[in-house]
């Protein structure tokens, strides 16, 4: 329960978790905490789409899902932290991987709140494509929210630490870019997260293309345009 209160802390009481970021209250334990309950809000509803095609699948994507997060932040983190390091940032490594953790616990709590529509979608519609693209449209907003709120933690941190703010506001929405880019490939090269109803089982797929021509291919299906 412990992992979920600093979890909660964070939702109900952003301003204070900031300072506390800031003020480089318990980092460590608030990571773990946060890094526990993030994993179990993906593994979630990682099995909840997996089910859409197999128990196998439902156990891989409940694993892959919280990989998919994760990988990304630590391979993408360093970057932020050391282009913010050379701008005059005085923030520790902790303190950016708080940062970041903590917007990917939103992102991992709007997926639980969604998990119940996306259920609901995977008991009454049989319509592969239809969950694919619903799915991608949660993993947006989610993604959206989450990186807005750590858009917003990171300019109240800068703005706290002076020394080379500026600099520092302008490389964030970059790196909110390159996050975004990478986290779309990583999940390209972990799929299925789905699997499809056709196809047996398969824990990974041949490296092929890219998330973005198949997000174009799968709504020219939809539409009836292939």
């Amino acid at each position: 329960m412990e992992n979920f209160s600093v979890l909660i802390e964070l939702l109900k009481d952003r301003d204070t978790f900031l300072v506390e970021i800031r003020d480089k209250v318990n980092l460590e334990r608030k990571i773990l905490s946060l890094l526990i309950a993030s994993s179990l809000g993906f593994c979630a509803y990682g099995l909840i789409i997996g089910a859409s095609q197999s128990g196998l699948q439902a156990l891989a994507s409940g694993i892959k899902l919280p990989s998919l997060y994760l990988v990304t932040l630590l391979i993408c983190l360093p970057t932020l932290f050391f282009f913010h390091v050379l701008a005059g940032s005085r923030m520790t490594f902790s303190q950016y991987l708080l940062m970041a953790l903590s917007a990917v616990s939103v992102i991992s709590v709007l997926m639980v709140g969604f998990a119940p529509v996306t259920l609901f979608f995977l008991i009454t519609v049989n319509d592969y494509l239809f969950f694919v693209l619903l799915n991608v449209i949660i993993f947006a907003i989610a993604g959206f929210v989450g990186v807005h709120f750590l858009y917003k933690g990171m300019r109240f941190l800068t703005r706290e630490d002076i020394s080379g703010s500026g600099l520092r506001t302008k490389i964030l929405p970059l790196w909110l870019s390159l996050y975004g880019f990478v986290g779309s490939q990583m999940g390209w090269v972990l799929r299925p997260f789905f699997g499809t109803p056709e196809q047996p089982f398969a824990l990974f797929r041949e490296r092929e293309g890219n998330f973005y021509l198949s997000i174009l291919h799968s709504i020219g299906n939809l539409l009836g345009w292939y």
